[in-house]
């Protein structure tokens, strides 16, 4: 592996870190911190409860609109909002952009919820503009992204959307959220991570259980993508789970 070498803006990031402050002022800044993510959970709250049923579609912020993937994103949109489903994404560029689009032209509700990043992340215009939400707080948005969702949609993407298939993976197997539909889309790019799963984390060490690998769905199409969600709910009644 090649040196990591910091840039100049790095550099100065990691000096302000380890800088010595004096209780007081910790104390000031951490109370400060404490009021403004109960506000951005407020606010989340009181604008998400109202929307109804909803499915969280992730995927990079890097994908380009010629790109195959873009295309994908918005035919699931698309066919998820004619069935009546809002649409939940992150509000950026990519993947984000292409649900929000599908959503938008297939009359649906279509939901960003944003986050203040120093590069990447801007705003896409297909989003309602009375569901709109900005956070600064990966966290909290986090948390909007799981609980007022009836599904999860994953496309090709980065750390962040690993994360975000890892945690809402990790909500269902633990039963800290109701057994929801979790699609991937797109067999080539997931099955080397779901066969490292299924050898290392499965059969050489015993970290998860069979029973686990059955919590997603493994799909090529939008078509495929919309009918595992539609199907789960011809089952069961669709319900705030918040």
């Amino acid at each position: 592996m090649s040196e990591n070498k910091l840039s100049p803006q790095d550099e100065r990031r990691i000096k302000k870190a380890f800088v010595n402050k004096r209780w007081p002022e910790v104390a000031s800044t951490m109370s400060w911190s404490i009021f403004k993510i109960m506000a951005e959970f407020v606010d989340g709250y009181q604008a998400l409860a109202r929307i109804g049923p909803c499915v969280s579609i992730f995927g990079s912020a890097r994908t380009r609109p010629d790109h195959p993937h873009y295309e994908v994103a918005r035919k699931i949109a698309f066919g998820l909002s004619q069935a009546g489903l809002g649409i939940i994404t992150g509000g950026g560029p990519g993947i984000m952009e292409a649900a929000n689009k599908g959503a938008k032209e297939a009359g649906g509700k279509s939901v960003g919820l944003n986050i203040n990043l120093p590069f990447e992340q801007t705003p896409n215009p297909y989003q309602d503009r009375d569901k709109t939400l900005m956070f600064d707080y990966f966290f909290v948005r986090k948390v909007m992204f799981m609980k007022y969702a009836q599904g999860f949609v994953v496309l090709p993407g980065g750390f962040g959307t690993l994360d975000e298939f890892f945690e809402a993976l990790t909500l269902v197997q633990t039963d800290k959220k109701a057994k929801f539909p979790i699609v991937l889309v797109d067999k080539a790019f997931w099955e080397p991570l779901l066969a490292w799963i299924n050898k290392v984390l499965l059969e050489e060490h015993g970290y998860i259980s069979p029973e686990d690998l059955f919590l997603f769905r493994l799909v090529d199409t939008p078509e495929e993508a919309v009918e595992f969600v539609l199907d789960f709910y011809s089952k069961y009644t669709l319900q705030p789970n918040f």
